[in-house]
C-alpha cells in the first residue's frame, strides 16, 4: 500500500550552521561550512528530482541547528481546522530560539497554530512525532529530547481531532530522536533500529506493521534510518547491502547523498526537512 505522494518541503539552507554545544553523542567535531552548503544543496536538488517542490525560511545568524527543519514543529492537516502545526519545546534552550521563526513562517503560510501547555516539558517535533504513511495515526516517542509528559499532552490534543498517537520509548541515545530509528517506507512497511527501543515499544512495532525490516546498530547509527521517502526514492546518506534489498523488495529506488557535514551535529537527510502535505 503507498501512501499519498510527498508534493513539498520546507528547508533552512546551512548559511550559519555550526556545531558549537554538545547535544548527542555524535557532536564535536569542527564544520565545513562550504562542504555543507554542497551537500545541502545536493540533498534540495535530489528532492526536487523527486519531483518534490522545496520552500525555505530564511536561516538567522546564532542559530547554528536551524538548518535541521524537522524538529520546530509538528505539522498536520484535519478536515475540521485545515493545515495545522503544534510548535516544539525544544530541550536545548539554544534550539528554544528557532521555534518562534517557524511559527511565524507557518502562520504567514496559512496554518493554524495548536499551542500546548507544555509547563517545563519536553517536545521536538517530527524528530520524534511521524504521522504513519496513510496518516491513521501518529507515533511519538519519547525518553531522550522529548518526555513522556510532553508526549501524553501532545497524545491528548490529537486524540481531540480524533488522531491516535502511539507512544514509543527510545533507549538508545545515539537513536535519540525516533527519526533515526524508525522509517515509515509505506503503510505496510518499516525500517527499524530494533536495539533503540524499550521491549514493550519494540512489541508494539511489531504488532502494528506488517513488514518490519530491521537496520544494525552500525547502520541506524549511520543515519540509513533517517532516509526520506520520496516518490518512490529512498534518499539515504549510505546504502548497505542490507538497505539495497530492503528497498529493493518494497519497490524504493536508492539515492544517496553525502549529509556527513550534518552527521556531526547528529542529524542527516530526513533531520533537514519539514514535509508541507
Amino acid at each position: 500500500m503507498i501512501a499519498d505522494m510527498p508534493r513539498s518541503v520546507l528547508m533552512c539552507p546551512p548559511t550559519f550552521f555550526d556545531v558549537r554545544e554538545a547535544k548527542n553523542p555524535y557532536m564535536g567535531r569542527p564544520i565545513d561550512r562550504a562542504r555543507a552548503q554542497r551537500q545541502w544543496d545536493n540533498l534540495r536538488r535530489a528532492l526536487e528530482q523527486a519531483s518534490i517542490t522545496v520552500e525555505t525560511i530564511a536561516p538567522v545568524e546564532g542559530l547554528d541547528d536551524m538548518v535541521f527543519a524537522a524538529n520546530q514543529v509538528f505539522v498536520g492537516y484535519h478536515d475540521k481546522i485545515g493545515k495545522f502545526i503544534v510548535p516544539s519545546h525544544m530541550r536545548y534552550a539554544s534550539r528554544q530560539k528557532e521555534v518562534p521563526y517557524y511559527i511565524d513562517w507557518f502562520r504567514q503560510h496559512g496554518y493554524k497554530v495548536i499551542e500546548l501547555h507544555l509547563d517545563g516539558e519536553y517536545l521536538e517535533g517530527h524528530g520524534d512525532l511521524l504521522w504513519h504513511p496513510d496518516r491513521s495515526k501518529i507515533w511519538a516517542a519519547y525518553g531522550f529530547r522529548s518526555t513522556r509528559g510532553g508526549v501524553e499532552k501532545f497524545t491528548a490534543a490529537m486524540q481531540d481531532l480524533g488522531i491516535p498517537v502511539v507512544q514509543l520509548h527510545l533507549v538508545d541515545s545515539h537513536c535519540y530522536h525516533l527519526d533515526t530509528c524508525l522509517s515509515p517506507l509505506t503503510a505496510d512497511a518499516c525500517l527499524i533500529n530494533p536495539g533503540a527501543y524499550s521491549k514493550e515499544s519494540l512489541d508494539t512495532l511489531r504488532r502494528s506493521w506488517k513488514r518490519i525490516y530491521e537496520l544494525t546498530s552500525d547502520e541506524a547509527h549511520r543515519f540509513m534510518g533517517n532516509g526520506i521517502v520520496a516518490n518512490g526514492r529512498y534518499i539515504t546518506p549510505y546504502l548497505s547491502d542490507n538497505l539495497s534489498k530492503i528497498l529493493a523488495a518494497e519497490g524504493l529506488t536508492p539515492v544517496v547523498v553525502d549529509t556527513s557535514e550534518f552527521e556531526k551535529s547528529g542529524g542527516s537527510a530526513f533531520c533537514m526537512k519539514a514535509f508541507l502535505d
